[in-house]
């Protein structure tokens, strides 16, 4: 059986003949053991992460769980952190705040843990980052987009940074939200939008951020509806909005909700494209309804734009992991790669134990790495400096790139 056929049979990322033994865990070495000539003699460091690894994202934290453990298999067998050996334990949060907290909390309670790859939903990172904080354990997320993580309730007004220790490498939606609104009203036209969003903390932010772009641009929101991220049937939502005769929906939620609505917005007649976030942007996104003509936001760069994202691609491909990376795959890569950066260097300068915890905070805090998803650095709430998104539209059986750029706020 091949390592990765291992990791089908078991659900676990599992690691060779390396799999620790240790009851009510997932930890594994990596894709690995250390590489025959790393010394590990000052024994084992440990990356957590927390992603959706069942239920209706499942398809994106699996990709970002393989993605983690291709970094810290690299990181091993690279022998990339003197001294030590490098084991990964993925907990799954089944996109649920309450399990999250859950995670977070076993997490930290493990004294070789050294930092935590996640959150994807905003709303588990809300439970998380506390908890995480108040042991100073880094929590880098590829996926969160709410800007309160960052930057406070104010965060718009009156930025605060509530967590030292939470770090993202995915723009906030004070930036996505905006820039879908420049496509949508400026390049594709919509001037009469309808907005839908879940409830939950991403949706509201994303659409919230959006409408002020939108009318700002002089287009008009002419109907507002909720839903719930786990209804299936919209019709009456469809029929609250049919007689505003909107040209176009926005869409403030993820994927297992957004495709069934829009296949049922043109069952109902109403042929009109339906634009969300990153949280739609994703293949099961077409497979559960979304039509041509929809559209996506989502950060960075096309990973096939990027000569950085190519090594990390063949990386994965030839690790033969059952699930695609998924969108965030690249990103994830990136988050762990800026923990194991950080772990290095201390390690260099000495080793690494619980007491250490804030210094790593701080070797997080000066990061400057070429990833695989574009540079990576940190301002000063702990956001990516990179504000590089790209605009998708539904083509085929997946998502096209349309239009990629910087977000400028004045523009």
């Amino acid at each position: 059986m091949s390592r990765r056929q291992a990791v089908t049979a078991t659900g676990l990322v599992m690691v060779g003949a390396m799999l620790l033994t240790a009851c009510g865990t997932n930890r594994s070495e990596g894709g690995s053991a250390a590489g025959p000539s790393c010394d590990t003699s000052k024994g084992t460091l440990v990356v957590g992460m927390i992603a959706p690894m069942s239920g209706g994202l499942s398809a994106i934290g699996l990709g970002m769980r393989n993605s983690a453990d291709l970094a810290v298999d690299q990181a091993n067998r690279n022998c990339a952190v003197p001294g030590y050996r490098l084991a990964f334990q993925p907990e799954d949060d089944q996109s649920l705040p309450q399990i999250a907290a859950q995670a977070a909390t076993k997490l930290a309670a493990d004294p070789a843990m050294t930092a935590v790859v996640g959150t994807y939903n905003s709303s588990t990172a809300q439970a998380a980052a506390p908890i995480l904080a108040q042991r100073s354990l880094v929590l880098i997320s590829p996926g969160n987009t709410g800007p309160a993580l960052t930057r406070g309730e104010a965060a718009a007004t009156k930025p605060k940074r509530p967590f030292p220790s939470y770090f993202r490498v995915a723009a906030n939606d004070l930036v996505q939200g905006p820039f879908g609104a420049r496509y949508l009203v400026r390049k594709a036209g919509k001037k009469r939008i309808a907005v839908i969003d879940d409830g939950k903390t991403y949706g509201v932010g994303l659409v919230e951020n959006f409408v002020a772009e939108a009318e700002r641009l002089g287009a008009r929101v002419v109907a507002r509806e909720k839903v719930g991220e786990k209804d299936t049937d919209f019709s009456s939502t469809i029929a609250a909005i049919r007689s505003s005769r909107p040209d176009a929906v926005y869409y403030g939620g993820e994927y297992p909700a957004a495709g069934p609505l829009s296949r049922q917005l043109a069952e109902a007649g109403v042929d009109i494209p339906l634009m969300g976030g990153d949280g739609i942007a994703d293949p099961q996104y077409v497979k559960l309804g979304g039509r041509p003509g929809d559209f996506a936001t989502n950060i960075g760069a096309p990973v096939e734009s990027l000569s950085s994202a190519r090594a990390f691609v063949d990386a994965y491909a030839a690790a033969g992991y059952p699930e695609p990376s998924s969108a965030y795959g690249p990103m994830t890569f990136d988050a762990t790669n800026v923990i194991i950066e950080a772990l290095a260097g201390m390690a260099r300068s000495g080793g690494f134990d619980e007491s250490g915890r804030p210094k790593l905070i701080q070797a997080v805090q000066r990061t400057n790495l070429a990833g695989a998803s574009g540079k990576v650095a940190f301002d000063q709430f702990g956001d990516t400096t990179n504000k590089v998104l790209t605009v998708y539209t539904v083509k085929d059986r997946g998502f096209a790139p349309l239009e990629t750029g910087v977000f400028e706020p004045s523009s």
